[in-house]
């Protein structure tokens, strides 16, 4: 074999190896693909929480309040009867005694005239009765008369003295009906509505005025259910009115209704003022604040307000997502809640101060997902003024 024929193998068998090492290149390539490019964090909506300052988790509650009086009266004639006389109007202050409006008498004046007539000759009949019945038993005794006719004097005078009692008392009832003909105030107080004319006819119990009793007054204000809890008897309030800016009273809760009102779905909570003073007049209207139940020692875990869109569950128990740093992870972390709210949520444990917590659209990330924190159109202390706002 030539030499050349030689080289020219030699040839080809070298171009065939570096053939088949880059194909072999090629197939390695086509079985290992180059690691994707790591996916960017997702956005979620997110806030740092704060701690409540003292004075707001103590949990005072606010409620508008209005000035009422303690006591009041429909006041109203106790017989039927035309109205011809009004001695006050709306507001007018009256006291015991004072006769406030009049009906027309004649009929009752009559009808006393009348009792009294029939009570005189009541009188007559009974005085006429004991002299006989004193008559017959002398003569009784002397056996003068039989004994039979002495009974019959004894009954006629029974009858007479029953008789003298019914006038008797057909007397006071014609002397009430008169007296009754006059509308006159049982307490010291301020007219408070007038629901009748002079002139018109009114039936028995019919109302002619309202009036509010003097002396004590009360604030009253209409609490939700929720907060029902946060309220006693003899708790404290400080109240303030539109009409007397800059100055507070004292109040303590009095009375708590028992049951709603079939409206608002409320509950009546009466405060009394104490050292109220003539300036608070019936109808003020004003703010109260009640204080909440006294907290215990120093060392009371820090308490925050989140909004309700942030709660997630872990199991059966609430949880937040929680964005650690440095890493922008997601942590899901159980937390205590001590009440809620329409909007938000009071956690008293789970949290810290400074915590980054995901508001919206928990129901879509997962725990340690990367999440790059967007924050919410409204700042922070916006946020919290306003879970505060709404909070139980």
């Amino acid at each position: 074999m030539s030499n050349e024929y030689t080289d020219a193998l030699s040839l080809r068998v070298r171009r065939f190896n570096a053939v088949g090492l880059v194909g072999a290149a090629l197939s390695l390539v086509a079985c290992h693909p180059a690691p994707p490019a790591t996916a960017p964090p997702a956005p979620v909506v997110a806030v740092t929480v704060h701690a409540l300052s003292p004075t707001e988790a103590r949990g005072d509650l606010h409620y508008p309040v209005e000035v009422a009086a303690r006591y009041t009266t429909v006041m109203a004639f106790r017989v039927a009867g035309q109205i011809i006389e009004r001695k006050v109007r709306l507001g007018d202050v009256v006291h015991r005694g004072d006769v406030i409006a009049r009906l027309d008498a004649i009929d009752a004046q009559k009808q006393l005239a009348a009792a009294g007539a029939a009570l005189d000759a009541a009188e007559h009949r009974l005085v006429f009765a004991r002299q006989t019945v004193d008559r017959d038993r002398a003569q009784q005794a002397q056996n003068l008369i039989a004994a039979n006719q002495l009974e019959q004097s004894e009954n006629d005078y029974a009858a007479a003295l029953a008789a003298r009692e019914q006038a008797n008392n057909q007397f006071a009832v014609a002397g009430n009906t008169l007296r009754y003909n006059s509308l006159i105030a049982e307490h010291d107080g301020i007219i408070t509505s007038e629901n009748a004319d002079t002139g018109q006819v009114v039936a028995p119990g019919q109302a002619v005025y309202d009036m509010a009793w003097s002396g004590e007054v009360d604030v009253t204000l209409d609490a939700a259910d929720h907060d029902l809890g946060a309220i006693a008897n003899g708790q404290s309030a400080v109240v303030t009115f539109l009409a007397l800016p800059g100055r507070q009273f004292t109040g303590r809760v009095r009375e708590i209704s028992p049951a709603a009102d079939p409206q608002s779905r409320t509950y009546r909570v009466k405060l009394t003022l104490i050292d109220a003073g003539n300036e608070v007049r019936l109808g003020m209207t004003g703010d109260a604040t009640l204080a909440a139940a006294a907290h215990g020692a120093a060392g009371v875990l820090p308490t925050f307000v989140i909004p309700a869109t942030a709660l997630f569950h872990r199991g059966k128990e609430p949880a937040v997502w929680i964005i650690k740093s440095p890493a922008s992870t997601l942590e899901l972390r159980p937390v205590t809640i001590a009440r809620y709210a329409e909007r938000s949520a009071t956690v008293t444990q789970g949290l810290c101060e400074g915590d980054t917590v995901v508001l919206a659209g928990v129901h879509t990330v997962y725990e340690g997902e990367r999440v790059a924190a967007v924050r919410p159109l409204f700042s922070d202390e916006a946020l919290a003024t306003a879970a505060v706002a709404n909070s139980p």
